[in-house]
């Protein structure tokens, strides 16, 4: 699977201070760590930055050439000046993060990516927002995104098509749909796009240290239905141990077996069982009592997680 790093965001107070600061050093060292730690590309996340992005971009693609040469980067603001800046600089390798399907994006964002031969994040979501069904989902990819990247010359394999992930905490209905729309795209569009999530998402507004349990369950799972590629925190190290262990079906302890058992069960389009988990492990337990929550089955609540 392919893995963005995420780590470089302007919503942490971190990036944020240094990124006022100008502070190359710090953005270095997060680059440096981010892509020994298996990224393989890094999402550049400043924010709108109306009035100075093209300044911005530029200036933290010289830190990033310092530090990781050749690593791939997103562009991950709506500032389309700033977009082609890094375009500018990084050519084909580079991702145009992001298009959505509504009209004024549409327009303006795929002729960019296609005109520098970069890849595109398209989201599945329209002015009125982001539906819940697993079906508008792929109307949206099917009828406005996929047919836009072909107008402009885009191919698939440089199409990253992002059924949009919510937090479990609120909108917990989206989260199976999310799996769902994954799947759906892998078998209706021929060829198929890439597809890609915002892993952290799904786990926003939930306490902590509930956090990575809720992101390496839900990753297992989105890769039994295909999924290609992840924005993700390759810092987390569990998390990149247990992608690492379902793509090369590689378990080390009992509690890998249970997450081979449901990215299986997502693959064969079934949902796993209680007759697959050991619940006298409280490792396993925990696993199985997110996996409910995951799918629906169970309503969130940060107690349930907890006992």
């Amino acid at each position: 699977m392919y893995k963005i790093g995420e780590n470089i965001h302007i919503l942490s107070p971190s990036v944020k201070e240094a990124l006022k600061a100008r502070d190359g050093t710090f953005f270095v060292d997060l680059a440096r760590r981010q892509q020994a730690a298996g990224a393989d590309a890094l999402d550049l996340n400043v924010g709108p930055r109306k009035k100075d992005g093209p300044e911005v971009i530029a200036w933290l693609v010289d830190c990033m050439q310092e530090a990781v040469p050749g690593m791939t980067l997103s562009f991950d603001t709506t500032n389309l000046a700033a977009i082609e800046v890094g375009l500018q600089r990084m050519g084909s390798n580079a991702i145009v993060n992001s298009t959505s399907a509504e009209e004024e994006r549409l327009e303006n964002v795929p002729p960019l990516a296609g005109k520098y031969g970069a890849k595109l994040i398209a989201l599945c979501m329209e002015k009125s927002g982001i539906p819940v069904s697993a079906d508008a989902r792929v109307a949206i990819a099917m009828e406005k995104l996929i047919p836009r990247a072909q107008e402009v010359g885009i191919p698939m394999e440089n199409l990253l098509v992002d059924p949009l992930i919510l937090t479990v905490s609120g909108c917990q209905e989206y989260v199976p749909e999310a799996i769902e729309t994954v799947r759906m795209l892998k078998m209706v569009a021929d060829p198929p796009p890439m597809t890609v999530v915002g892993l952290s998402n799904v786990s926003n507004q939930v306490p902590a240290e509930l956090r990575p349990l809720i992101n390496r369950v839900y990753i297992v799972m989105l890769m039994g239905a295909g999924l290609d590629a992840a924005i993700l925190d390759p810092l987390d190290e569990e998390l990149m141990r247990v992608i690492a262990m379902v793509e090369n079906r590689a378990p080390e302890k009992p509690v890998d077996e249970l997450y081979l058992k449901i990215h299986d069960a997502v693959a064969a389009m079934e949902e796993p069982t209680p007759d697959q988990v050991d619940l006298s492990d409280p490792e396993q337990s925990a696993i199985w009592k997110t996996v409910q929550v995951l799918l629906n089955k169970v309503i969130y609540t940060d107690s349930f997680l907890r006992l």
